[in-house]
């Protein structure tokens, strides 16, 4: 997952590039991220969106955020500005991690007008 997660990082197009953290505690998130980025919480129970209605939230600067094994707290998700799922599913942290950078790929090759998206 590791290796995924690191291509689909270096690929992004400029402009689009992105930042992994991992913190292990949630209360650090306000001390790490600027004030100005939008927070998404990523939880199965968020809202389902369309790759081109996905490639919209790049218009500007967010932190997506992925629990661990327990999930986000209810804090954080409360913090949170919007609530996304990349499935109905639960998923590993890692994997979910993996999924989560290549729809940020995807959605920015789309806005670039790269053909990886073939909708």
């Amino acid at each position: 997952a590791e290796e995924a997660c690191a291509e689909y990082a270096e690929r992004m197009p400029k402009g689009y590039e992105v930042e992994r953290m991992n913190l292990k505690d949630e209360r650090r998130l306000a001390a790490a991220l600027p004030k100005s980025v939008r927070l998404i919480a990523l939880d199965e129970r968020g809202r389902e969106l369309t790759t081109t209605q996905f490639a919209k939230l790049l218009d500007t600067p967010s932190a997506f955020l992925i629990g661990g094994a327990e999930g986000l707290s209810a804090a954080t998700k409360s913090d949170a500005q919007m609530t996304l799922r990349l499935s109905a599913m639960t998923l590993p942290h890692a994997l979910a991690q993996v999924l989560l950078l290549e729809q940020l790929y995807r959605a920015a090759t789309f806005l670039t007008g790269h053909p990886y998206h073939r909708a």
